[in-house]
């Protein structure tokens, strides 16, 4: 296996090098603290093509694959800056569509999207399911040739600024189905729609996305907003996930590598005893050299998974491992700098500890390690299945 990256692929890689020298760390992190979406780094972003990514060209995208995705993700986090955004927005909802969308929904949507000028979010999960998808009680019911949708969806990322969602409900309720996983039906909503209502669910953590719970009061869909097939779309949306542990994965060990490199920026240059670094002393080299170690393996099954997923193979296995290793690797990557720093990493000037909490929710979102786990020693371990 060559892992050598090609020259565009270093390119895409590189991009947050370039990115962060017009828009930096700190200006995430202001638009983080006024929960103010970074629409300025956004349009940059979109309008060197890297929003359309994983869209064909012939419909305004760059007509990369997911390593290239991952690549270009992973490269923002390793400057500290990490668009989650680009994660539910241009993959799992515009790639979804460039991938199952009608011909007539590629046209309409995606070249706007790659230019930056709509935005999309992704509306699976609900209050009373959770992690359970099966279980999710929004319906969209059938009236003449068009549907009625109604239901509510809760932590949707960025619902407020965008334009449009790629709502995940069932069109046949769970307990009316003959087998579990049938009556699912994706649509793409107009959330300026009638029937529409959105409410902010306050986060304590600092990041520029914010959470809202949508509800749906009889919206009207027709056949033109379905994606896929009707009661059939199940399939099609697990093996759409994938990407989204692939992506988290690839920011974690972004932010990780972030927060290993400012540790030995510091620990190069802080003397406390015997006029030496302290980056000198075995306790705190032997952590960040661990976590280093870590963070790098984490990143190669990343690219793996990547890699499977671009070649039209089952990447569940390579998926799940990367996002389980990435969210543990980022946490002690994060948690050995802040002991590196001592009391200079919780304040503001030095910003390590406003990693903390984002690479912490990482373990719990979007899926939770423990699912992750479930997922590994049933599928890929084929043990007894545990839930």
């Amino acid at each position: 296996m060559n892992f050598d990256l090609t020259p565009e692929q270093k390119m895409i890689y590189e991009y947050g090098n370039s990115l962060a020298k017009q828009y930096d760390r700190k200006y995430w992190l202001a638009c983080a603290e006024k929960k103010q979406f970074p629409q300025e780094m956004y349009q940059k972003v979109a309008e060197d093509g890297f929003v359309g990514m994983m869209v064909p060209e012939a419909y305004g995208g760059a007509g990369q694959g997911m390593t290239e995705m991952h690549l270009f993700l992973e490269g923002l986090s390793n400057n500290g800056i990490p668009l989650l955004s680009l994660v539910v927005g241009a993959t799992m909802s515009v790639g979804f569509i460039a991938k199952y969308g009608t011909e007539e929904q590629k046209r309409r949507y995606l070249p706007d999207a790659c230019k930056g000028k709509i935005r999309f979010c992704f509306a699976i999960t609900e209050p009373t399911a959770g992690t359970n998808t099966i279980q999710i009680t929004s319906i969209a019911k059938k009236k003449g040739d068009r549907y009625s949708l109604s239901g509510q969806k809760v932590f949707i990322s960025d619902a407020d600024g965008s334009d449009y969602a790629l709502v995940v409900t069932r069109t046949i309720p769970h307990t009316e189905v003959k087998k579990k996983t049938d009556g699912f039906t994706l649509f793409i909503l107009d959330l300026k729609k009638k029937g529409v209502q959105k409410t902010l669910i306050p986060v304590s953590i600092t990041m520029p996305e914010t959470q809202w719970q949508l509800f749906f009061d009889d919206v009207d869909l027709g056949p033109e907003d379905v994606v896929g097939e009707v009661d059939k779309g199940f399939g099609i949306l697990f093996g759409s996930l994938n990407p989204e542990r692939i992506l988290v994965g690839a920011i974690c060990c972004g932010l990780g590598r972030y927060a290993l490199n400012k540790a030995v920026e510091y620990a190069s240059e802080r003397r406390v005893f015997n006029n030496v670094p302290i980056g000198s002393y075995q306790g705190l080299q032997h952590p960040l050299a661990a976590s280093k170690t870590e963070i790098e393996m984490a990143s190669l099954m990343t690219l793996k998974a990547a890699w499977v997923f671009d070649q039209g193979r089952e990447a569940g296995e390579f998926s799940n491992m990367a996002k389980l290793a990435a969210a543990d690797s980022a946490i002690r990557a994060v948690d050995a700098a802040l002991q590196c720093f001592g009391g200079n990493g919780f304040t503001k000037e030095y910003g390590i500890f406003d990693l903390y909490p984002l690479v912490r929710l990482l373990k719990t979102a979007p899926l939770n390690r423990e699912m992750i786990l479930n997922y590994i020693g049933e599928h890929v371990m084929g043990l007894p299945r545990s839930y």
